[in-house]
């Protein structure tokens, strides 16, 4: 498939997936997707010769050790073409006009940000809201192992509450627009393999770590 044709696939799968996600509305607004990307490239992500890193109890933070983290950088789009395919459609104007038209949101002037997290046994993440230089948040469960799909994200009504846990079927995503009520994180369980999930957000222009940014001086415009 040619780079073109590729593009194309992944952009109509994401306007697809963005155009007919559920809307819940507990703990908080947010929507559920399904065939977020077409299967071969879903199964491409999945594939990425990313090493998971060798970490050390992260204190429920993920940048307790910023060093060994991965994203669809300008290195990564330049060398894989499912880093590519992903990147460009995400900063399509297409796919953000049905971003913005499904969250009532204007993300121009933001740029786009995407993690590729490897997280195995000993993982956690503390409870937060994301409120701030993130502007839109979409978790993409992207590993097809067995027991995957306890590994999705939690999400609370409050910082006392008890836990919601989004299953983590593989190629499905959770977004929303980070508030103060947004509260989301990863509880203590048994990570028998690896998690891979990408961490897709527009951010400010205040994001100061410019490099993990796909396109870092491009931010969405308008035209």
């Amino acid at each position: 498939m040619t780079d073109n044709a590729l593009l194309a696939a992944v952009s109509a799968s994401l306007i697809a997936s963005f155009s007919h996600a559920e809307q819940r509305e507990s703990p908080y607004r947010h929507w559920r997707l399904s065939a977020v990307l077409p299967q071969t490239v879903a199964h491409s992500v999945a594939e990425l010769p990313f090493t998971p890193p060798v970490i050390d109890d992260t204190h429920g933070r993920r940048e307790t050790h910023n060093e060994s983290r991965r994203f669809f950088d300008q290195e990564a789009i330049a060398h894989f073409p499912a880093c590519h395919a992903v990147a460009h459609a995400l900063q399509s104007r297409p796919v953000i006009d049905t971003i913005e038209q499904r969250c009532g949101l204007d993300l121009t002037g933001t740029n786009l940000r995407i993690e590729y997290a490897l997280d195995t046994q000993g993982f956690w993440l503390e409870r937060h809201t994301d409120l701030g230089v993130k502007k839109f948040t979409m978790l993409a469960y992207m590993a097809p192992d067995p027991g995957h799909d306890d590994w999705g994200t939690d999400i609370y009504r409050d910082k006392e509450s008890p836990p919601e846990r989004v299953p983590a079927h593989f190629n499905t995503a959770m977004i929303f627009v980070p508030s103060t009520n947004t509260w989301h994180g990863f509880e203590p369980r048994k990570i028998n393999g690896i998690r891979r999930t990408l961490i897709i957000n527009y951010v400010t222009d205040e994001w100061r770590n410019r490099h993990e940014l796909a396109f870092p001086n491009e931010p969405i415009t308008r035209a």
